[in-house]
């Protein structure tokens, strides 16, 4: 029996990962990555870095963010505490998806996690005080790189927990610009 299972999610590329968890009286061990079983499901960046972050208050976005060529980023996401509520935005000119995007719950006690490939936006919104957020990412971070879109564009007309006037944001994530002539710097290549 494996470690994980992994699920297709609604938009291809998109991958939920459920490590499987051995547990007793002391608690529990999990494996939470592994290259080779990662691989064999089709799943085979190359992660370098893996990155943390704390959220006080709940309703806090972080988000829509990507990085472009050359610094493109696939990350791996999981809650180490609290939940989360994670949407990924297809932005591969030519996709069939292109402009959809994909909402899941992860919170810490079910131990899933979210496979982000190359060519989406990436944010989440706290649905806990307190909440941590881990993530694994296949490229550095580059400002040189990044981009990214208003979380609360009516044009992508996402369902988030949280109301644009109740929303806790960065100054820079506030400023974003949103989906209505947006060009892609990323290029969808099939499936």
């Amino acid at each position: 029996m494996s470690n994980f299972t992994f699920a297709p999610l609604d938009l291809p590329g998109l991958v939920l990962v459920r490590p499987r968890r051995f547990g007793d009286e002391r608690g529990y061990l999990m494996e939470t990555y592994s290259r080779e079983l990662f691989a064999a499901a089709g799943i085979a960046p190359d992660f370098i870095q893996d990155n943390q972050s704390r959220s006080a208050q709940a309703g806090t976005v972080r988000g829509l963010h990507y990085q472009a060529a050359p610094a493109a980023q696939a990350k791996l996401v999981r809650v180490l505490k609290g939940a989360i509520f994670d949407v990924a935005v297809d932005l591969r000119r030519g996709s069939p998806h292109c402009g959809l995007w994909c909402g899941t719950l992860l919170n810490a006690d079910s131990d899933e996690q979210i496979f982000v490939p190359r060519g989406f936006a990436h944010g989440f919104c706290t649905l806990e005080p307190d909440t941590e957020v881990a993530y694994k990412v296949d490229a550095p971070y580059a400002p040189q790189s990044e981009g990214g879109l208003f979380w609360a564009d009516p044009a992508l007309a996402i369902d988030w927990p949280v109301v644009s006037g109740a929303a806790t944001l960065s100054e820079k994530d506030a400023k974003l610009p949103g989906f209505a002539g947006f060009t892609s710097p990323f290029v969808y290549e099939g499936a």
